[in-house]
């Protein structure tokens, strides 16, 4: 959630920002005035509520003095009904806000290109070349059919599309890359945990996909109850509504979950192979911090990501997202892309993003320095994702009949 005091003080900063991200102006105004508003309503409480004080002083002094109450006891009573008006306007005020600034997106970093799309992003760097294959590489479906890794058609036939079945090899390499993720971020100081798949509507609400995403979610019929989208939600909803000591931060975790998502805003992309799937595996790194340390964490978890990927030979790129193409809850984002010989181009295979104190204020997570408390920062990022490290391994690992190599850091899981 953006910081409203900071909306309240210098809104022409905070709108110029959010405008960048394509946030509408009048939007903006709207939720101006129904800040100002909410001022308003709370000074009236307490004004009203030090106007009681007084006044139940001064019936404690009229009884003493022998004075006539009856006046002072209809200002009591009337003010008291005022009080209880005025409990009704702040919490509507509230409710009207809230259900503004619920949707408003992060603050952009001030570095982040602007940019309307994808197509705006800027490259950073590549990491390892492209192999040079003397033949026309398959893809990754192709391949899935001459080794019978990957069986689409009885994914469909047990659910629907874009749910696959992972066979034989395949299956026990999709367990290699889990196992060789997790062991790799625990030798990167990150603890490995194993949490629920489903989370309650306050998780989501912590990290940000509800309410604007709830199309994408896959929601249990007659519960407040979602499966998750990834294990950012509950790896950072675990500390949810507490106070940190600033002796355990930075917390640093890792995890592997199945993640679940509609796509229901992705239509007709990728409706082939392994890339855009309902139900995926990955491994989540998710890092809660002080402030003062966020951006160095940043750089860290952007390293890990990208020397997994040199350890599997898996050439990639960095890329620094444009603000049009920045996630609904991030300050700045950097995705590693890798090198896809079959579709002869690089794909998303990871993100990392630092959330400010967007997330830490929706969630409440907060840490104590010295006689006040502060909102940490938090930080999540892929990995990998699992499906598609399998699908660039695949297509990188490929020879002229279809066989597959393996690459020699994950022959020990194998």
């Amino acid at each position: 959630m953006i910081d409203l005091k900071k909306l309240q003080n210098n809104f022409d900063y905070v709108s110029a920002q959010l405008q960048r991200r394509g946030v509408d102006t009048e939007l903006l105004h709207t939720l101006q005035k129904k800040n100002r508003a909410l001022k308003t309503a709370k000074a009236d409480f307490e004004k009203a509520q030090a106007a009681q004080n007084e006044m139940s002083k001064l019936f404690g002094l009229y009884k003493r003095e022998g004075k006539d109450i009856t006046e002072l006891k209809e200002r009591v009573d009337a003010n008291k009904a005022r009080i209880n008006e005025l409990i009704d306007i702040q919490r509507e005020a509230e409710d009207a806000l809230t259900s503004i600034v619920m949707g408003i997106p992060n603050l952009p970093d001030e570095e982040v290109p602007d940019g309307a799309d994808e197509a705006d992003n800027v490259e950073i760097t590549k990491v390892l070349t492209p192999p040079s294959l003397a033949f026309p590489p398959k893809a990754h479906w192709e391949l899935a059919e001459i080794n019978g890794w990957i069986d689409f058609e009885r994914g469909v036939k047990i659910a629907k599309s874009r749910f696959a079945v992972v066979c034989d090899e395949g299956a026990r390499l999709e367990r290699a890359l889990i196992n060789f993720m997790l062991d790799f971020n625990r030798e990167r100081g990150f603890t490995e945990m194993s949490v629920p798949a489903i989370v309650n509507r306050q998780a989501l609400e912590g990290t940000g996909q509800l309410p604007k995403f709830e199309e994408d979610l896959y929601k249990i019929d007659g519960e407040s109850l979602y499966l998750i989208p990834t294990a950012e939600v509950p790896l950072t909803n675990l500390f949810q509504d507490e106070i940190v000591t600033t002796e355990t931060l930075p917390i640093k975790m890792t995890a592997y979950t199945s993640c679940f998502r509609k796509e229901a805003g992705a239509a007709g992309r990728d409706t082939r192979g392994m890339i855009r799937q309902h139900q995926f595996h990955k491994v989540e790194l998710v890092a809660i911090t002080h402030p003062d340390d966020s951006d160095t964490l940043f750089d860290e978890m952007i390293s890990c990501a990208s020397d997994m990927l040199s350890a599997l030979e898996l050439p990639h790129r960095l890329v620094t997202l444009c603000t049009g193409d920045l996630g609904f809850s991030a300050a700045k984002t950097v995705d590693l892309e890798v090198w896809l010989p079959g579709q002869h181009g690089y794909r998303e295979i990871s993100s990392i993003s630092n959330t400010r104190d967007f997330q830490a204020r929706r969630a409440k997570i907060r840490f104590k320095e010295g006689k006040k408390n502060r909102f940490v920062h938090t930080l999540n990022g892929s990995s990998l994702a699992v499906g598609r490290t399998m699908v660039a391994i695949m297509e990188n690992f490929q020879d002229e009949h279809g066989i597959i190599a393996i690459p020699h850091v994950l022959k020990k899981y194998m």
